[in-house]
């Protein structure tokens, strides 16, 4: 582990770790992960087991004979319950069962007569990753655990393909570490007995769409109550954002009915146009026994802010970076008050509402009702009559999509209709992208999709999975950042059985022209109050975006001055410096600057031994 990762120190919500058979030479390989700070679990033969960092509070063991079993993370599960299970144990796909009944979010490791099996969560927010170190298999928690032992370097192709915008998926789950092999969120990695034959084994598949909105809301009632109540039934003190939103409400209304003390917090938008304290504070008079904190909406800071002086520890590039600030901000001020957890209602837009592609199969399946849909849709969106109309004929799967949109990356952005009734956004480059790194991009992109399954036929379901996947993707970066700031976060839209719950409702019941997120909605009502339940607006960022942009253009253009990127060959360093001095040009709008600055911010993270 790095120097960094010592001398800050870890709290709840950053646990990281490896995992070891029960072998002598695997021992050998764990010696080398225990640095000053670490901790360690122990096989039931006492040769290292689990080693990393965490807090005691995250980490639940049982054993029981051969089998061993470890809880990391986020789960009410006693530990004589789970030396029960151990006890049970005769073959490590029984703990196929365990996983999906529990709620949380977590890690899951076991070991039995000599094997090992370790799994994150299907939503991604907890990965794995593995390569052989001195011939023996190591799993861990984050990519960059296994680079530091293995000495390797970040991949360049896999650097290129982070400068797509978007990345599609599976790009954007590579691991970007030479030799290091990332684990699908719907796959456990095992070991062997032998301590050298690994594989990986699917653990978890998305539940048909088949429940009506009147059977399966109660379903997700009950799964967001106990993904809160994971969080809170501790008591003590938890802070909640509240935007006003059906989200941030939602798991504010949820805290409060537990043994926590509930801190609310707004940050009121800077646009004349935002109603966020307006909602908040209709949920407020709800909620007597809140605190509720309202930030000065101009001490915010803005999108851009300190990316200079980031110096977190990222696996991989996160657009995330460039919220940071804005996400952190407010994490001292809950930490003053008593906060010891900091609930989000992120999640909520990727779970509580759905693709409309799932319009696509409806078309074809049910076509009167998806011509009416459809017509509200276009009202909705503005979406032309013909591209409509084109959309839907697309029939290519996804592979030839993918594939197709390998020679299309210099295109100019397609009319929103066929992303959002197609396989999603195609991936784009920009100006400023090498040629070079066009090439490598391309490569990968044609590989992907030589061999690609989708993660769902139903193109409605597999936009939904990667909109969760690339969401938590960034969430699990600004969990690490936000227990080093000393108050950990938790988005439990975003646990495993939530999101199976939100996912198991029929789509045409999920997303309409004619509701606002129906599921959710349904789900709190007679938990939250009718008159909060009737928003059907968001606010947006654009104002901050647009003023960081203008306000931070000295940062920006500082950080293409000796850029690692362009060192790399895979951007033009001048040409994203003239792009700095012009920051209100018309190019910058959407967000197309995100994929590159968050190479280069991580890149600048590395030490310099590490981009060669």
């Amino acid at each position: 582990m790095t120097e960094l990762h010592e001398s800050a120190g870890t709290g709840p919500g950053d646990a990281h770790f490896a995992v070891f058979s029960d072998r002598e030479d695997a021992a050998a390989v764990a010696r080398s992960f225990a640095h000053p700070g670490t901790r360690i679990l122990k096989h039931p033969s006492g040769r290292p087991w689990l080693v990393g960092h965490w807090d005691d509070q995250e980490v639940v063991t049982g054993y029981a004979g051969s089998a061993a079993l470890a809880v990391i993370g986020c789960c009410p599960i006693g530990a004589a319950e789970l030396e029960r299970r151990a006890g049970r144990l005769r073959h490590l796909a029984e703990l196929d069962a365990l996983a999906h009944s529990l709620p949380g979010s977590f890690h899951l490791v076991a070991a039995l007569d000599g094997q090992l099996k370790v799994q994150g969560t299907a939503s991604g927010l907890r990965l794995v990753f593995h390569a052989a170190v001195n011939g023996v298999p190591v799993a861990v928690t984050r990519a960059d655990l296994l680079a530091n032992a293995l000495g390797t370097a970040p991949d360049e192709q896999q650097l290129a393909v982070r400068l797509l915008w978007p990345v599609p998926y599976p790009l954007f789950e590579t691991s970007l570490w030479r030799g290091v092999t990332a684990v699908p969120p719907q796959d456990a990695l095992i070991v062997a007995a032998d301590g050298r034959t690994v594989r990986h084994s699917r653990w978890w598949t998305p539940p048909e769409p088949v429940r009506t909105l009147a059977d399966g809301a109660p379903l997700v009632r009950d799964a967001l109550t106990s993904a809160v109540d994971a969080r809170t039934r501790q008591g003590g003190v938890v802070s909640c954002d509240l935007s006003g939103g059906l989200d941030s409400t939602s798991i504010c209304f949820l805290a409060d009915r537990s043994p926590a003390k509930v801190v609310a917090s707004t940050w009121p938008g800077r646009d004349p146009a935002d109603t966020d304290l307006y909602w908040a504070e209709q949920a407020t008079k709800h909620l007597p026994d809140v605190e509720h904190v309202v930030w000065d909406a101009d001490a915010s800071p803005l999108v851009y802010d300190d990316l200079l002086s980031i110096d977190d520890l990222l696996d991989e590039p996160t657009i995330g970076v460039m919220d940071r600030s804005r996400v952190l901000h407010h994490l001292p001020g809950m930490a003053e008050r008593g906060s010891r957890l900091h609930l989000t209602g992120i999640g909520g837009d990727h779970v509580a509402w759905c693709s409309e592609a799932y319009y696509h199969r409806l078309a074809r399946t049910r076509p009167l009702f998806a011509l009416r849909q459809l017509r509200g849709f276009r009202a909705l969106w503005q979406w032309p009559l013909g591209a409509t109309v084109r959309a839907l004929a697309d029939s290519r799967p996804y592979g030839r999509w993918l594939a197709d949109s390998s020679g299309r990356l210099r295109d100019p952005a397609p009319v929103t209709v066929a992303t959002s009734l197609g396989w999603g956004m195609p991936p784009r480059l920009f100006d400023w992208v090498t040629p070079d790194a066009e090439q490598l991009a391309q490569r990968a992109l044609s590989e992907a999709a030589a061999t690609v399954t989708p993660l769902h036929p139903d193109r409605g379901l597999h936009a939904d999975l990667e909109a969760i996947r690339s969401c938590t993707r960034i969430i699990r970066q600004w969990d690490g950042m936000a227990s080093r700031a000393g108050v950990p976060m938790a988005s439990p839209f975003l646990d495993d059985r939530v999101i199976e719950a939100c996912l198991a409702i029929r789509p045409d019941e999920r997303v309409t022209p004619w509701a606002y997120k129906p599921v959710l909605t349904t789900a709190m009502r007679g938990i939250v109050p009718e008159t909060c339940l009737r928003r059907t607006t968001k606010a947006a960022a654009a104002m901050d975006a647009a003023d960081g942009l203008r306000r931070h253009r000295a940062d920006l253009l500082s950080l293409w001055e000796n850029s690692r990127l362009e060192q790399l060959g895979l951007v033009d360093g001048q040409a994203l410096r003239r792009l700095a001095q012009r920051p209100s040009a018309p190019g910058l709008r959407d967000a197309i600057l995100y994929s590159t600055i968050a190479a280069e911010v991580w890149l600048r993270g590395l030490s310099p031994t590490r981009t060669r």
